[in-house]
């Protein structure tokens, strides 16, 4: 609730040299990397972005398009790994009307999901309950992403 009813920050939280959290980037490639949703639908919720500041999936070049879907690969394996979620929802909101929150700056969602992970709070009470600190999910997975090979 503080980001959705708060003063929204000067500048790109998902460019480098702009207002990005270093602290929740997990894995940087060539030309996308993972970073933790500071903000999750549900804990462990990834974002694999692409570093060029882009606001179309038609902008992507083929190198950007592959290693988004390799991240994305690499990012279910590894919360498989060591959150053992029983399913996923991975998507893009593209542009303001379909749901993005940031707009400007494409990135796919990797949401892992448990049976009963949501309930009455999130339809009734506008308020949703995560299990564990963002900070702690990414001690967790931070070793994972960082054996892991270069994609």
């Amino acid at each position: 609730m503080e980001y959705l009813k708060g003063k929204k920050p000067e500048g790109c939280i998902f460019c480098r040299d702009s207002i990005r959290n270093d602290d929740l980037v997990l894995y940087e490639g060539k030309s996308c990397y993972v970073i933790m949703n500071k903000y999750p639908y549900a804990s462990g919720h990834l974002l694999v972005v692409p570093f060029r500041h882009i606001s179309d999936i038609g902008e992507t070049s083929t190198e950007e398009k592959n290693e988004l879907m390799s991240l994305m690969d690499s990012s279910i394996d590894i919360l498989r790994k060591a959150m053992d979620p029983q399913g996923f929802n991975v998507g893009m909101n593209l542009g303001a009307a379909a749901g993005a929150g940031v707009d400007s700056h494409i990135h796919l969602h990797i949401v892992p999901r448990w049976i009963g992970d949501t309930n009455y709070a999130t339809v009734v009470g506008d308020t949703r309950f995560i299990p564990e600190d963002v900070y702690e999910t990414r001690d967790v997975l931070k070793p994972y992403f960082e054996h892991m090979e270069e994609v």
